[in-house]
């Protein structure tokens, strides 16, 4: 990404770092940021920097097994591109575990943790968010699906702060066991 972002708007690495900092903190994404103060096009961005080898990812037939287990529909939706994601999936052992794969170009380029990006993505998948969990690793990106009625479980090493999670775990592995 900060290449790209050197490339694209001819500034140097820590100028690069500064403004992809910036974008994140106000825009939700690198991507956003980009596409708001630059009018970048976001499929070649997208395309660029999701090109990148998956041969440190490991598959987890464990946790494939325990996803698989969990009852509904069981959705990705991230703010990388569907493709980058489906690659994740297949490099984790994680393909056909899920009925859909939902990227940031599904939401008209939006990015979580905007609500609207939210209600784009639960709308054309049929989502109830009453009935639904919301896994996340960023906290922030809880919020909306929390408010929207979701459960929400923030899954990362350290625990972040908010009303917005119900459930925190550093174990998604033991998490899901817990719940069988």
């Amino acid at each position: 990404m900060t290449r790209w972002v050197m490339d694209t708007l001819s500034v140097d690495q820590a100028e690069a770092d500064r403004l992809r900092r910036h974008y994140w903190a106000i825009h939700g994404t690198t991507l956003a940021g980009l596409m708001r103060e630059h009018d970048v096009d976001p499929d070649p961005y997208l395309e660029d920097v999701h090109d990148i080898p998956m041969d440190s990812l490991q598959p987890d037939p464990d946790l494939a097994r325990l996803i698989r287990d969990l009852p509904g529909r069981r959705i990705v939706y991230t703010n990388g591109c569907a493709p980058y994601a489906e690659r994740v999936l297949e490099a984790r052992g994680l393909a056909g575990v899920f009925d859909a794969v939902y990227g940031v170009e599904h939401a008209a380029y939006l990015p979580k943790p905007e609500v609207k990006a939210f209600e784009t993505v639960f709308g054309k998948d049929g989502l109830e968010p009453g009935k639904a969990a919301m896994f996340e690793d960023d906290s922030r990106n809880l919020k909306a699906p929390h408010a929207m009625g979701m459960r929400t479980v923030h899954v990362a090493a350290e625990r972040a702060p908010g009303e917005h999670i119900h459930f925190h775990t550093d174990d998604l592995n033991s998490f899901l066991t817990a719940l069988s």
